[in-house]
């Protein structure tokens, strides 16, 4: 009696160690046999006619053979199947949007050029970079939003708090409602990242490729701080934001990447650090999947399907590019291409409006090639196993945490119900009618006035919603019953076809072994007995609609060709170099033997294989080149097309950390629109928003490739430089960013090559700094200048900077008034990229002339004309041949201004530029003299392969209407079907300049609609 009365207060005891009581206490184990059931314990292991035993939220043991306790709750779940709760590891579940976790934060709209943290405490210098939230201390359940995603089948999600660069850690929860305490599961499961600053008041960064910088930077400060902890809190102090840093690196990475291009970036960042991360995609990465795969990442992925847009009227359906329209289409295929490609992946209810969209979604991907064993996989076991907690949630196994769901039928049917949703072992009701599935074939027998009349009775529908049909025995003709089921309750009435008038209505009661008893009335009124007694199984019969959202999808299959790049005048297969001999032309060569008539060229293996008459070459496609003429692939100096997340950071005045390589767009359409007209390389540089922008990079025009293989391999990097008005903000005086001023402008070079002075002199054992890296790297001649300049006064003032730090310009962009300090610029061995007649857009331009490009190259500089414009560089043949008109500069030598001269400030020379020998395969064919205005590129050629072919062109814009036509009648039938849709939205392509002070034209381009081409 002593011992029990010790345990009951033991048991006491600990229920008031959890929270107190006041009345009486109630202690359960929750302790359940559910029995009879299909359970799938995991996505390969199906259980027929099996029990499954939970006890306090754990599971004690699921499959056959199992006695039932005695002392458990008993749940027969005959005709149900159990499967383990969906997890989703993309959530901001309990996140609530007025917390802001450790450090606080006032969003976007501080003041201007806020460069150092107004955050209190001891963090990092950049807002953006918040490590040290940690999801655990700032999550509260919410019901509302629980019984959502309970609604869905899922039981746990992996939450946190979606706002910086470095996001800080998540915390892995169940969606009950019970008490924080009991619903938490793992505190800090996985670290969290993206390139979005979130709400920093900080200006820094501004661009994709700055908040890449910021994440590089951190990577480096963070091992710098875990290398040198005793040293660095002597003389830096605490960083508890470092500290957190190096404290999660030890978790799951998972980075809000969001974009198949972003996930490469993503990807490309962790390779450098030595990390892996878990990708959250964007729902286009099967636009891109050999790239994808070859990550070798695991992802998670939203089935967020664009919606139809309403292009029933023309006018609205020409704005909308093929792209989007084709997105459309196929982006529901993109789970079942991961799957076909063996991509690691789990699924996430993330980017949908709410959860309740989800399961359609689903259903909807696994009719475009989903498996359903994969479906579940990727909501179960991926998931658990990716953050390194299959031991715990994942399966119906013994030991792991009670999450599961009880259902009608297999759970990715479209009829299937969830009644049941159990979360750690409580349970949660979805759907109360239907849990006994009355569906059969019966036999009827209804007794009135001693006769006994027989029927069959087929029920159907859904459980939740049961419909009849009765046929009398012996015939043929079918009656619709209204049948009501309420728990044992049962009531069927129907009218004989002969006589509407003469209602039959039965009521009883639904007993054990599915035999139903009851008394009412017969047609004539008459009281009758009756019986139903169960048959057979009800089949269920096929359903061949494709339901989504509410609506059927649009008519017709899905084409599911892939362009490459996803755009009207992409490849369905890429394009291979092939062996080329072009014969007869005109070659313009840029070398001593200048233009040759009536000349062969042989193009072989990707290069320039021989230059002659009479060339013949058995495997070599032969194109005539009869009337037309040859030169070597334009290069445009000076481009800012093919950038993704502005061409500028232009937060501070030195941001020489940044690299356009990082952010190369392959997609830009104006890649292709200038491969039209001859370009075949291009300098894509940071815009002149500061005094030191970013790092440039050279590219080849290899459409449809990724970012890395466009990329021109073995150049010497550059650097964007910028004077002037772009740099001391005339066109924004409100700014109060250093520099105000043509002199602040000089003091800012002087300050920041002093600071790369001090850092080289600290040798090689000192904490990286990526800005102080580049600007190093300029002082050791491995990293070259090209620099925007307008005004003889401050190009005069940057090269005495160089003369004093003992560095030189490379290359002096723009250079409107390079006429006037031509002999300096000559006695350095500075080359001049320039506008051939741009004049009067600004004050400082004041002084330009259209001779200037002649004038300088008389002087003895070498010359090039450059574009800053995407729609300049499709005529840069045309704008070299100005000068031949201003400046009675000789044609070959003109033409060498955007081929050959561009090629030698770029220290290129030796394999592109002209044609010669072993040079690079990067030619152009024209109808024309290359200099006229009626020169028109009949194909382009970059390393071998034809990129651009006047014929195919046209017959690709043939190929875009019939296809746009096809989408637009196949959305509009979309919305005729009943499927949900959105207005038309018109597709904006960003062109970047850097003499516009936004840096940003938005144009209502139509890319893929052969608009401007």
């Amino acid at each position: 009696m002593l011992l029990l009365c010790c345990c009951t207060l033991l048991l006491y005891a600990k229920a008031q160690e959890t929270f107190p009581v006041n009345g009486v206490v109630d202690i359960r184990d929750g302790y359940y046999a559910f029995t009879n059931a299909t359970i799938v314990k995991d996505p390969q292991t199906t259980v027929q006619n099996a029990t499954l035993i939970i006890k306090q939220g754990k599971i004690v043991s699921a499959g056959t053979g199992i006695e039932v306790p005695k002392d458990a709750v008993v749940v027969d779940c005959k005709g149900k199947y159990i499967y383990p709760s969906f997890i989703d590891l993309y959530s901001d579940y309990g996140m609530n949007a007025d917390q802001q976790g450790q450090r606080g934060g006032r969003g976007f709209g501080g003041r201007q050029f806020q460069n150092i943290s107004d955050t209190k405490g001891a963090y990092g210098w950049n807002q953006a970079i918040k490590p040290e939230t940690d999801a655990s201390k700032i999550f509260s359940t919410d019901e509302k939003d629980a019984k959502e995603l309970r609604d869905a089948g899922f039981g746990i999600v992996l939450t946190h708090k979606q706002d910086g660069i470095a996001r800080g850690t998540g915390t892995l929860v169940m969606l009950g409602d019970d008490r924080e305490n009991f619903d938490m599961i793992k505190e800090q499961a996985a670290a969290f990242y993206s390139f979005n600053k979130g709400t920093s008041t900080q200006d820094y960064p501004n661009s994709l490729m700055g908040s890449i910088a910021l994440l590089r930077q951190t990577y480096l400060d963070g091992q710098w701080y875990a290398k040198n902890a005793a040293k660095i809190k002597q003389t830096e102090g605490i960083n508890l934001s470092l500290q957190a840093w190096n404290d999660e690196q030890g978790l799951p990475q998972i980075f809000d990447a969001g974009d198949k291009w972003n996930d490469l970036r993503a990807h490309k960042i962790a390779a450098e650090f030595g990390t892996h991360y878990i990708i959250k995609g964007g729902g286009n990465e099967y636009q891109r999947i050999d790239d994808i795969k070859a990550t070798n990442d695991a992802y998670i992925i939203p089935i967020a399907f664009p919606q139809a847009m309403d292009v029933e009227d023309p006018n609205d359906a020409r704005l909308v590019a093929l792209s989007t329209m084709k997105h459309w289409e196929m982006a529901p295929t993109e789970p079942g291409a991961l799957e076909k490609a063996g991509i690691t992946f789990a699924l996430t209810t993330a980017d949908l409006k709410s959860a309740g969209e989800f399961m359609g979604n689903l259903r909807k991907a696994i009719q475009n090639g989903l498996t359903e064993t994969k479906a579940l996989e990727a909501l179960t076991k991926t998931p658990a196993t990716l953050i390194g907690m299959y031991d715990k949630i994942g399966s119906i196994d013994a030991g792991k945490l009670a999450n599961f769901v009880i259902t009608s039928g297999p759970i990715f049917n479209e009829k299937t119900v969830i009644y049941q949703n159990w979360v750690n072992g409580e349970k949660y009701t979805l759907h109360e009618n239907g849990w006994d599935d009355y569906r059969g074939n019966y036999k009827l027998t209804v007794k009135e006035n001693g006769e006994n009349k027989e029927y069959t009775v087929a029920v159907k529908g859904t459980p939740e919603k049961l419909s009849a049909t009765l046929q009398p025995t012996g015939d043929t003709v079918k009656t619709k019953i209204n049948l009501a089921v309420s728990g044992n309750l049962a009531k069927l009435t129907w009218t004989a076809k002969s006589d509407s008038m003469r209602v039959n209505s039965l009521s009883g009661i639904i007993g054990n072994n599915s035999i139903w008893t009851g008394t009412g009335y017969g047609s004539n009124g008459s009281l009758v007995s009756w019986n139903m007694i169960y048959t057979s199984a009800y089949v269920e019969e096929p359903d061949t609609a494709m339901h989504h959202r509410g609506g059927r999808m649009g008519g017709g299959r899905v084409h599911d060709k892939v362009m490459y790049p996803f755009d009207g005048y992409g490849w369905t297969e890429q394009p291979k170099q092939q062996d080329i001999l072009i014969k007869n032309t005109t070659v313009w060569t840029n070398e001593k033997e200048g233009k040759l008539e009536n000349t062969d060229v042989l193009l072989k293996n990707g290069k320039i294989a021989a230059i002659g008459k009479n060339l013949s070459d058995a495997g070599a496609t032969v194109i005539d080149g009869t009337g037309k003429q040859l030169t070597a692939g334009i290069i445009d100096e000076h481009s800012h097309i093919a950038v993704s997340g502005s061409v500028n950071e232009c937060s501070q005045s030195v941001t020489a950390e940044v690299r356009i390589a990082d952010v190369i767009n392959p997609e830009d359409i104006n890649i292709y629109r200038q491969l039209a007209g001859g370009v075949t390389s291009s300098h894509i540089l940071h815009g002149s928003c500061n005094t030191i922008g970013g790092q440039t990079q050279l590219i080849k025009m290899r459409w449809g490739s990724n970012a890395e293989q466009m990329k021109f391999a073995n150049w010497d990097p550059f650097i964007k430089f910028a004077l002037g008005e772009n740099v001391k903000r005339s066109y924004n005086q409100s700014n109060n960013r250093f520099p105000d001023t043509r002199m602040g402008v000089e003091q800012v070079l002087v300050d920041a090559f002093t600071r790369a002075q001090d850092y080289q002199k600290m040798g090689t054992d000192k904490r990286r700094d990526l800005e102080l890296d580049a600007l190093s790297q300029i002082l050791n001649h491995k990293l070259f200048i090209t620099c925007h300049s307008y005004v003889q006064s401050e190009i005069n003032m940057l090269m005495h900077v160089g003369d004093r730090f003992g560095f030189q310009v490379n290359t002096f962009t723009h250079i409107l008034e390079g006429y006037k300090v031509a002999d300096k610029m000559k006695a350095r061995g500075i080359y001049a990229s320039t506008f051939s007649d741009w004049w009067a857009y600004k004050s400082e331009v004041q002084d330009a002339i259209p001779y200037n490009a002649a004038i300088m190259q008389k002087v003895g500089l070498t010359v090039a004309v450059n574009s800053d414009d995407a729609e300049q560089a499709r005529h840069l043949n045309q704008e070299a041949a100005k000068s031949v008109k201003y400046g009675n500069v000789p044609p070959e030598e003109a033409l060498k201004m955007c081929t050959l001269n561009p090629a030698i400030m770029l220290h290129v020379a030796d394999r592109v530029g002209s044609i010669k020998v072993g040079k690079d395969a990067d030619v152009v064919l024209w109808t024309d003299s290359p200099l006229s205005v009626y020169a028109k590129a009949d194909k382009t050629i970059v390393d071998g392969i034809v990129y651009y072919d006047i014929d195919r062109d046209a017959a690709m814009r043939q190929q875009i209407e019939k296809e746009r036509n096809r989408l637009i009648q196949k959305m509009i039938a979309e919305k005729k079907g009943g499927g949900r849709t959105v207005a038309a939205e018109a597709t904006i392509d960003e062109i970047n300049e850097c003499e516009v002070d936004t840096h940003i034209q938005r144009n209502l381009l139509l890319k893929d609609a052969g608009i401007g081409l």
